[in-house]
């Protein structure tokens, strides 16, 4: 399949690979930037005990872009529950442990071999090659160091930085958004899964440069211990006090319903759907895309990769999806 137009896709956690798993049946030519600042569960103890970047959202894109037997996808995110020193860690962490440290401690040789074991239809890369320690001020002037502490605070969050100066992107980062034909952000954490690529200065700069859209999809329920009581526009704004006014040229939203047990189930965790006002999105200058984009397949509710990925391709790049796939309805 012949794969002209660029897209670039920045974020992490599941959110990332969400999105790059309905890009991959498009002609594209893709490239996910992904996070590294989780310091938590398996990536955490991997990330102290070998010094080197955390693996867990790598490994999930990575399989999320892949072409491989559904069996071999639940055999890499199989996550030992018992074991001395594997109770956690899942099969596909420490399989990219063990390929940096054959590739001589080259974590983006290590991607790139497991990406060509998989056989993932695009590039991975990390946002940048250096140990990172995610920070926030919140409100009430407190500051806590470490991606996943931060949500625990519960207060609202002033700012984001990093520990750490003069942090530089991996080889090939800043080249990739240069060359998009869109960035896309997102979906995923707010302030510990999107913002910390634009923490790195280089990295906000190329996206400020670029003349192609970009385009946030937002996410479908607020976060506890990050977004609390945010609306779309909320979103919106705290990605451009980083990136500057009018910088996000499109929004992704979600505009049906959500299915009231989801909902009782999200509430008790203090979590609720993210609203949005359409008339002051585009009164903001922001062009509002707006489907069901909610995936009811498991426990939880999630962004539908089919969903997000053909509102992005039919409305902002006008690429028709293959005819192989059924017809998405988008509103």
């Amino acid at each position: 399949m012949r794969r002209d137009r660029k897209v670039v896709a920045i974020g992490g956690g599941t959110g990332l690979s969400t999105l790059v798993r309905g890009l991959k049946h498009y002609p594209l030519d893709i490239t996910a930037i992904v996070t590294v600042g989780d310091d938590g569960g398996s990536s955490g103890r991997l990330r102290d005990e070998f010094h080197m970047l955390p693996p867990g959202d790598i490994r999930n894109v990575i399989l999320a872009l892949s072409e491989v037997e559904p069996l071999m996808d639940k055999i890499l995110q199989y996550r030992f529950d018992t074991g001395f020193g594997l109770e956690g860690h899942s099969l596909g962490n420490l399989m990219l442990t063990a390929a940096t440290h054959i590739c001589e401690g080259s974590f983006v040789k290590a991607i790139d071999v497991m990406s060509q074991l998989l056989n993932a239809q695009g590039k991975v890369l990390p946002v940048t090659e250096t140990l990172m320690t995610l920070a926030a001020e919140f409100e009430d002037g407190t500051i806590v160091q470490g991606e996943s502490k931060i949500p625990l605070h519960e207060q609202p969050i002033k700012r984001m930085f990093l520990l750490e100066e003069g942090i530089e992107p991996a080889p090939g980062v800043v080249e990739a958004i240069e060359e998009a034909d869109v960035i896309v952000l997102g979906p995923g954490s707010l302030y510990t899964s999107i913002i910390p690529n634009l923490l790195i200065p280089a990295v906000r700069e190329a996206i400020i440069r670029s003349k192609v859209p970009v385009v946030y999809i937002c996410n479908v329920m607020t976060q506890p211990g990050e977004t609390k009581g945010y609306d779309a526009m909320k979103h919106l704004k705290v990605i451009e006090s980083y990136l500057g006014k009018a910088s996000i040229d499109t929004i992704v939203v979600n505009n049906e319903p959500i299915e009231e047990e989801y909902l009782e189930r999200y509430r008790e965790d203090g979590s609720e759907e993210v609203r949005f006002d359409r008339k002051k999105l585009r009164n903001y200058g922001t062009n509002v895309l707006a489907g069901d984009i909610v995936d009811y397949n498991r426990e939880y509710i999630r962004h539908d990769s089919d969903a997000i990925a053909g509102l992005v391709m039919q409305r902002v790049l006008r690429i028709k999806k293959p005819r192989s796939f059924q017809e998405l309805e988008l509103k």
